[in-house]
């Protein structure tokens, strides 16, 4: 199931989430608004949900969590956009990647590092 969020998610929302795939989730994000889509098939599901909401493409990037080894992923085919200087599925700004690991880390806080 895919949701999206400008918060946290709950863990509900990450059980929701994490139903295609197990412990990786797929995820969309853009990064000027901070609203991330996540639990898609294939992440041009969720492009098109943060396109529909009125979020610019040069703002949406595509990637992923591994939610065992907490490690974010920058790899999608809506990545790859050489009008954004972007030509692979991987991001290749290394600043474009700094927000998107920070705001992956964000959306996923609750899940991945809980207050005792």
């Amino acid at each position: 199931m895919i949701v999206t969020s400008s918060l946290p998610l709950t863990t509900e929302q990450v059980d929701q989430a994490k139903e295609r795939f197990g412990i990786y989730i797929k995820t969309v994000i853009d990064i000027r608004k901070k609203i991330c889509c996540a639990g898609m098939d294939r992440h041009f599901e969720g492009e098109k949900i943060l396109l529909e909401s009125g979020s610019h493409q040069s703002d949406i990037w595509g990637g992923g969590i591994d939610l065992e080894t907490k490690e974010v992923d920058f790899n999608s085919f809506i990545n790859i956009r050489p009008q954004d200087h972007n030509l692979k599925n991987e991001i290749q700004s290394e600043q474009v990647k700094k927000i998107y690991s920070e705001l992956t880390k964000f959306f996923f806080k609750l899940i991945l590092w809980p207050h005792p």
